[in-house]
């Protein structure tokens, strides 16, 4: 791939989605990415369903235009091969347990020292530091330690994870932004640096309003469903036959939502004059909205406030959501090549850059130690 990271190289010691999601990141945006793997193993998740030819669908979607190259880094000849292809890095990212590349004499004091430029990220459940960082972590471990789960679904329900691995997700995210950060630094000063995330901080980092709300007021917040805490009416609404998100963020939607469903009474209603108002008497609104809103399709009620500019929209199943129009328009379904499959079709890179073509093919899905003759003879 063609980016603003082009030119860069890229060692991947990361495996399953935390790491390969950040690394996945990096690729998308120009760097090449060389994917150290087990021997034999490979990647967690090659093993990972769904599978496609008994391939893992999991791993490919994650892992294109990688590199891949098996070493063992306990065993000195492998360890030779790895020194070679880290002498010529700028970044190494891993997210093995803390004190595991340490071991191995890959830490970041031991690779410091021998290349000052390097930038070495590490991404782990509870990160470098603190009473739990020698503990293993998944995502829905983080999730529930730190908070979210605790205001996911629906009031009494019992704990809802959130439909996709944020836990993971977050810190991959959090761990590119802090790379290209480095990156920037190198730039001036000429030095890499350590980076260190931790899954659970990820969780607390985006807790917003909830977080806002306990620090602010001291109020634990609970499960509301799709009612959003602070601003109403923002949340799913009942139609003739599906729901309707409707998320009228401010005093001048609320007014241009009560004349599209013909309730101008309630615009200069004590209870529903302002925002916070709104939001204490929610309950009661709620219902009187969706008295009207019952008499009419979503995909009506849809067109009809999207008219008036009005912010809605269907809730779509991920068949719905993938097959969008506005979906392909931006190029969020692409496709990189596996040798045995073929074509594999999967998500795009959101980041849309001027200078560089967001193309519809990325790089292909290496197979276990695919690329181990052309690295070695490279970095020999």
């Amino acid at each position: 791939m063609n980016g603003p990271l082009k030119d860069l190289l890229v060692v991947d010691l990361t495996r399953v989605l935390v790491g390969p999601y950040c690394t996945m990141i990096l690729s998308d945006l120009g760097a090449r990415v060389i994917k150290i793997e087990a021997p034999e193993i490979g990647d967690d998740s090659r093993k990972f369903g769904p599978f496609v030819k008994d391939y893992s669908a999991y791993f490919m979607s994650l892992n294109r235009g990688k590199e891949s190259i098996a070493l063992n880094l306990k065993n000195e000849d492998d360890k030779k091969i790895f020194e070679k292809i880290l002498a010529k890095a700028d970044i190494l990212v891993e997210n093995f347990k803390p004190g595991t590349l340490e071991k191995w004499g890959f830490g970041w004091k031991q690779v410091s020292k021998k290349y000052p430029k390097l930038i070495y990220a590490s991404a782990s459940g509870f990160g470098q530091t603190g009473p739990l960082k020698e503990l293993p972590a998944y995502d829905m471990v983080v999730q529930g330690m730190g908070g979210l789960m605790s205001v996911t679904g629906q009031p009494n329900s019992e704990p809802t994870r959130v439909g996709t691995s944020i836990g993971d997700i977050t810190a991959g995210l959090f761990t590119a932004i802090g790379i290209n950060a480095a990156l920037y630094d190198r730039q001036k000063t000429g030095k890499g640096m350590y980076i260190d995330v931790s899954m659970l901080d990820c969780q607390i980092a985006i807790l917003e309003n909830a977080i806002a709300r306990y620090l602010s007021k001291n109020e634990i917040p609970k499960p509301m469903g799709s009612r959003h805490p602070s601003i109403a009416p923002f949340e799913a609404f009942k139609t003739k036959d599906s729901y309707i998100i409707i998320a009228a963020g401010n005093d001048k939607l609320f007014e241009n939502l009560c004349n599209a469903l013909d309730l101008k009474d309630l615009i200069m209603d004590e209870k529903y004059k302002s925002n916070s108002l709104r939001s204490e008497n929610m309950n009661q609104l709620k219902k009187i909205l969706e008295q009207k809103l019952i008499n009419k399709t979503t995909n009506e009620w849809v067109k009809n406030l999207e008219s008036l500019k009005i912010p809605c929209g269907p809730i779509f199943n991920i068949k719905e959501a993938v097959e969008n129009p506005q979906v392909e328009a931006r190029n969020m379904i692409v496709k990189a090549y596996h040798k045995v499959i073929g074509d594999f079709k999967l998500a795009g890179n959101p980041i849309k850059m001027s200078t560089y073509k967001d193309e519809k093919t990325r790089g292909d899905i290496p197979d276990l130690d695919e690329h181990r003759e052309k690295i070695i003879k490279e970095f020999n």
